[in-house]
Formats: C-alpha cells, sequence, structure tokens
C-alpha cells in the first residue's frame, strides 16, 4: 500500500510540476478557446474592478466573446476604453469578435471585463472565476487572480500580495 501512495504523490506531483512548465496552471481550455494570464484589479470601498486576461481562438473561425459572469459580482460587462478628443471614456460593447488563430488581450486602458457590484470577502491574493460566454454557446470559466490597486499586468509583482514570503526583498 506504501508504494501505491508513494507512486500516487509522486506521479501528482510530476504532472503537476508538468503543467506548471507549460504554463496551463491558471488556464481554462473550451474547444479550441484559451484563457490566461487572467487577473482582476481590485478597487477598495466597493469599486467597480477591471479583469483582464488574453483569450486565444485556436478553432477555424470567428468567436464572438458575447458576454461574463462570476459568482462574485453581481453585474459583469464587456468594455472597452475609448479616447476621443483627449478624453477617455469606458463604453460597454455587446460582442468582441477574435479571429481564427488569433489572441485578444484584454488590458488596462483597452477591452476589459468591468466587474461591478463585488460580493463581500474579495481581496487581493485570492482567486475568483469568472466565466466568459462566446455567440455559439460555448463557456470557459477561468480563475482570475484578485490584484492591488497598483497592478498593471499579469507579470507584475507590484499587484501580488506578498506580505506572506518572509526573509524576501520585496
Amino acid at each position: 500500500m506504501r508504494s501505491n501512495a508513494f507512486f500516487s504523490r509522486t506521479a501528482r506531483r510530476g504532472l503537476a510540476a508538468g503543467a506548471l512548465s507549460l504554463g496551463l496552471l491558471g488556464s481554462a481550455f473550451a474547444a479550441g478557446i484559451q484563457v490566461t494570464d487572467a487577473w482582476i484589479r481590485w478597487l477598495p470601498a466597493n469599486l467597480p474592478a477591471g479583469g483582464y486576461a488574453k483569450v486565444t481562438n485556436d478553432t477555424d473561425k470567428e468567436i464572438k466573446l458575447v458576454g461574463a459572469s462570476s459568482p462574485k459580482y453581481g453585474m459583469v460587462m464587456l468594455h472597452q476604453t475609448v479616447n476621443k478628443n483627449g478624453m477617455s471614456n469606458m463604453v460597454h460593447v455587446d460582442a468582441i469578435p477574435i479571429a481564427p488563430h488569433k489572441s485578444m488581450a484584454f488590458t488596462p486602458g483597452d477591452y476589459h471585463i468591468m466587474l461591478m457590484q463585488p460580493k463581500p470577502g474579495i481581496e487581493p491574493g485570492q482567486k475568483v472565476p469568472v466565466t466568459l460566454k462566446f455567440s455559439d454557446g460555448q463557456t470557459v470559466t477561468a480563475e482570475f487572480e484578485v490584484r492591488k490597486p497598483t497592478a498593471s499586468g499579469p507579470g507584475d509583482m507590484k499587484g501580488m500580495d506578498m506580505d506572506h514570503m518572509h526573509g524576501m526583498q520585496h
């Protein structure tokens, strides 16, 4: 029995290490659609938050993102920041097309997921499920990492909660 438990534990660790090396953990996939680098810029005082990710269309046809939802937010909408006459405004968009074999990056200052009416208890360091809905009926649920208000992208260490890492400079 002990050798089987050891093998099972070792196999799970190996699979997890392999998934990490391939960048698969923290990603979501569904029939040719991949969501990676998913994060939320959290804001205090129940202010709306911005959700960002990279959505990749690995299919042979255009896909259209038509909505999003999350059990942690009362209202979720697709938005784009547009600059007109030197003024930036957020506008609601009904659909975001993604060409075949292309990616769409949702970034601050451009397309983003507007997360409003947060449920109590959301804070930096947590992961929040967000389900993306496509015009063909497909959905993809990804875990979005909640980052501090100072975060600017998926590789931005300023937005991560590093307080638990004692002895490291940050």
